[in-house]
């Protein structure tokens, strides 16, 4: 891991000052919209209000909204100002199946809902609405010049949102692309992603009596399962850091009936995204085998696709030195309390709680990420910066009911603000200093290449309907 050296704070400090007083003083309606979206818990392109509320409090605030864009109902770009810099904020807001949880530091899903921030999106999305706000009040005072923009961005959770904005065109004139993601702890990212593709796989056979006529029936669900099989099989021949994982999301009705369709639902990750088409297409032709063998026929469609995560030396530096005047966060006794229910949860050793209070260091490592985000795609075309912040209990893994409940808290609140200050602070350096912004389009070029961005999804319409 190579340690990278942030270079000093530069850009307006009283713009800065300014920036981060007006946006803890509207605490608590930030507050009131990040709760709002948690208590909607949609799921990825069926966030219908989640995607509303935060397009009309950009609206309110003077931003010009245009929705529905790149075919996603849900999906929308909101733009104030004139002219060169224009800098991009993302915003997520979708949440999670399965994982419904009441903010309180025990298991206890809400009745009635299945669905949970489990990955904090809704705090995501609120902390990239706020510090929008904030750089156009400054453009609006003519303290800065250009254009700032925030993205709505869908079904982030194995949906590919960003992947048809990217498609679409919709960054092609951005200077730079700021973000951010809830975590357990305060640090810019210098961890790459992993690159991703998703499918899924449907056989087909024919229905008859499990116990009088099985001669005369195929089984889809012996289809999926010989291609789980074969699968699994091949993880022994491909690169250890790839990731393979499914689910059976559908395997039948009945244990007496034949079943006529089957479906899985697989992942294949990866940090190169060629290695991951090479190794997705030998998944693909394992289910060509696995109906070959039983008999049955298989078609599959892809889901999502997502590229590796293209890292921005100069632009994380810069973002370093903001968090770090941000700092972290701190816990009243009360809250104290509930982090500690939170921790005695887990199985596995973690961090002190004091832990969120401080911001880690600047290093680098490229091929640490086990995630993967449609980030990835915006970093092939935009030059990208992002951090995380921390609005969880230290220890929290993601996609959990503790990160669920943790969400629905003022822990996650605090989180959000130093997530927005800091995206404000490194928005107004992007504004002030096109120093930065040289550097950001030469580190951004040299490293792509003569890479020519595409799509791994291909040229599929959105998967609306993915969860279903």
């Amino acid at each position: 891991m190579l340690g990278i050296q942030a270079q000093p704070v530069s850009g307006d400090t009283a713009f800065k000052s300014q920036a981060m007083g007006d946006i803890q003083r509207k605490y608590d309606d930030y507050k009131k919209i990040a709760l709002q979206i948690w208590d909607y818990a949609e799921v990825g392109y069926k966030e219908v209000k989640s995607s509303a509320l935060l397009q009309k409090t950009l609206s309110d605030n003077g931003f010009m909204v245009k929705v529905g864009v790149a075919d996603i109902p849900t999906a929308f770009v909101a733009s104030y100002g004139s002219g060169s810099p224009v800098i991009g904020i993302l915003a997520e807001f979708d949440a999670l199946p399965g994982l419904s949880q009441q903010a309180v530091a025990e298991k206890m899903p809400i009745d009635g809902k299945a669905a949970g921030h489990g990955c904090g999106h809704h705090l995501f999305g609120t902390a990239s609405v706020a510090a929008g706000i904030e750089i156009k009040k400054l453009i609006a005072e003519k303290k800065l010049s250009g254009t700032v923009r925030v993205y709505g961005c869908p079904a982030e959770e194995g949906g590919s949102g960003k992947v048809y904005m990217v498609r679409a065109g919709l960054f092609s004139d951005v200077d730079v692309v700021i973000h951010w993601h809830p975590a357990a702890a305060n640090s810019v990212t210098l961890t790459s992603a992993l690159a991703n593709k998703s499918a899924k796989f449907r056989f087909h056979g024919l229905s008859a009596h499990a116990s009088a006529a099985p001669d005369k029936g195929r089984s889809a669900l012996d289809g999926v399962e010989s291609m789980d099989y074969m699968v699994n099989m091949m993880r022994e021949h491909i690169p250890q850091e790839t990731r393979i994982h499914y689910v059976i999301t559908n395997g039948g009705k009945a244990p007496n009936v034949v079943p006529d369709f089957a479906e899985v639902y697989y992942y294949v990750r990866n940090p190169k995204k060629d290695e991951v088409v090479r190794i997705f297409d030998w998944v693909a032709k394992a289910a060509e085998g696995a109906a070959m063998g039983t008999q049955t026929s298989v078609d599959y469609e892809v889901i999502g696709g997502t590229h590796d995560l293209l890292l921005n030396y100069s632009l994380a530096a810069d973002m370093q030195q903001n968090l770090v005047r941000v700092g972290g966060v701190s816990y009243t006794p009360a809250e104290t309390e509930f982090a500690r229910k939170i921790q005695a949860s887990f199985t596995y050793k973690v961090a002190a709680i004091e832990t969120v209070g401080q911001v880690k260091p600047l290093k680098e490592d490229r091929d640490g990420g086990g995630g993967s985000t449609d980030v990835g795609d915006v970093s092939y075309v935009v030059p990208t910066v992002g951090l995380e912040a921390a609005t969880w209990v230290a220890g929290t893994p993601a996609h959990s009911w503790q990160a669920t409940a943790c969400g629905g808290t003022e822990i996650g609140t605090k989180g959000m603000m130093v997530a927005a200050k800091t995206m404000a602070l490194t928005a107004i350096d992007c504004f002030t200093r096109p120093d930065l912004l040289v550097k950001a389009k030469e580190e951004f070029l040299k490293d792509k290449g003569d890479y020519q961005y595409k799509a791994l999804l291909g040229n599929r319409k959105p998967a609306l309907n993915y969860r279903d």
